[in-house]
């Protein structure tokens, strides 16, 4: 599933630091977020889509490594996507 270029616009504004900003790790992993919450009531319905699953689980590990990036180069910036994302930090 795609995000339509509203709602990917709309988090662009929220996280971005700019308007076109697509780049930095705040979008990307709000981005993610959101793909992850998508995938995630998917695989509630259709449990036996390893396929997404397996999906879902590299998309997770993506946005991983990208908050461990985020938690050394910013630490204030990964705090406040913590909290807005509602995402459980370390």
């Amino acid at each position: 599933m795609a995000l339509d270029s509203a709602k990917k616009s709309e988090i662009v504004k929220q996280f971005g630091r700019g308007e076109n900003d697509t780049g930095s790790p705040e979008v990307q992993i709000a981005l993610l977020t959101n793909r992850i919450v998508y995938l995630t009531e998917h695989l509630k319905e259709n449990k036996k889509d390893h396929s997404s699953r397996l999906g879902l689980l590299k998309l997770v590990g993506q946005r991983k490594r990208l908050l461990r990036y985020l938690k050394k180069k910013d630490y204030e910036k990964y705090t406040e996507i913590i909290k807005a994302l509602g995402i459980r930090g370390k």
